[in-house]
Order: C-alpha cells, then sequence, then structure tokens
C-alpha cells in the first residue's frame, strides 16, 4: 500500500515520518519524500486516526484526494532532483521530467499546481535551486562557478541575477553575510517563506 504525505521535504522528515509509523506498529517497507509504502502484512487501518493525529502533530499531513497527492509528488520530485541529485552539466527538462515521474500530462500537472499553491511550478523550481545555491554558498566548498555547473546553470552570470533577483543581493554579499541568512529547506515553498518547519512545529 503507497501513502501519500504533504510536507515532506528533507531527510529529517524522512526520518520523523517513518517513526510515526513505526510507533503504530507499521514498519514502513520503503519510505521517500512524500511518499510511505507500507506492506499488507503489516497493515492496520484501525491505525490510521492514531497515525494522522500523530503525522499532524508533527505538521505533516495523510493525504488522500487527487489533486493534493499529484501537487506533492511535484514537490517531492522537484526537491529531490535539486537537492539529492547531481545536476553537474545538465540542462533539466522539467516538463518532460516531471510528467514521467508524477506520471501525470505537464500542462494540466501545471495548471493545477498554480492555482492550489498560487506559484508556478517553475518558481518553485527557481526558489528550490536558489536555497541550494545557498547552502553551498555556505558550505564555502565551491566557488561559485562550480555551483553554476553543479547546479546545471547555464553560467555564473545566469546564477547570479537569478539569485540576486530573488534574494535582492548578489551570492558574493550573500556568502559574506552567512549563514544566519539562510532557511531550512522545510520552510521553503512558493509563499515567501512562511511555513514552519514540520519537524519543529508545534500543536496548538
Amino acid at each position: 500500500m503507497q501513502l501519500h504525505v504533504k510536507n515532506m521535504v528533507c531527510n529529517r522528515c524522512i526520518t520523523a515520518v517513518a517513526g510515526v509509523f513505526e510507533a503504530a506498529g507499521m514498519q514502513p517497507g520503503k519510505i521517500d519524500l512524500g511518499v510511505v509504502e507500507v506492506s499488507a502484512s503489516v497493515w492496520d487501518s484501525s491505525k490510521l486516526p492514531e497515525i494522522k493525529e500523530r503525522l499532524r502533530l508533527l505538521g505533516f499531513e495523510l493525504i488522500d484526494d487527487k489533486k493534493s497527492t499529484l501537487i506533492e509528488m511535484t514537490k517531492a520530485a522537484i526537491v529531490k532532483q535539486v537537492h539529492h541529485e547531481d545536476l553537474s552539466g545538465l540542462k533539466v527538462n522539467w516538463s518532460s521530467f516531471l510528467a514521467d515521474t508524477v506520471g501525470h500530462d505537464y500542462k494540466s500537472l501545471s495548471q493545477l499546481f498554480s492555482s492550489v499553491e498560487g506559484t508556478t511550478i517553475e518558481q518553485f523550481i527557481i526558489l528550490q535551486k536558489i536555497e541550494k545555491v545557498k547552502e553551498l554558498l555556505v558550505y564555502n566548498e565551491l566557488t561559485l562557478s562550480e555551483i553554476a555547473w553543479k547546479l546545471g546553470y547555464s553560467s555564473v552570470a545566469h546564477l547570479s541575477s537569478q539569485f540576486k533577483k530573488v534574494t535582492g543581493m548578489a551570492p558574493k554579499f550573500f556568502k559574506g553575510i552567512g549563514e544566519q541568512r539562510r532557511k531550512p529547506l522545510d520552510r521553503v515553498n512558493g509563499n515567501a517563506g512562511s511555513v514552519i518547519s514540520p519537524a519543529t512545529r508545534k500543536p496548538r
């Protein structure tokens, strides 16, 4: 059985969600960003309310409607590609990649994403890439040219232009400011960073 969980964006989220299922006595067979697989042999539907509540308290949400599932699958695919895959020198065809990964026509997927999220898929991708640039700048292990190559930018000028448009500052200026300017990955979405980290959100 495959379940979809909203707000999973990083490895800490995977660990937290896995803990919820384990605490309910349902060891996940496989768990990835936005997706939890539970075998029929350990599935217990009577534990579903408990799982939903535990997830809610951590800032996650078990989703069962098709539209929300498609959006979360799209977000998870983008986050995984930008933050966990090596894009060195690659120009990703995002429309083809997402259509293949999510298994849905890109045009309708894009329209759904924009109508629900209030931002475009393209803008969400840009925000994720900029956060990755920030991370790499803070680590201070790569030059700006190497970062541009690693993230598939056509040039340093392209990266710098996009970075300044999003953050209001040049990459070198950001690097000089330091780590306090960088948001955790799980606070990033298309709505100007208003999301509270799922791993730290406190219940009301």
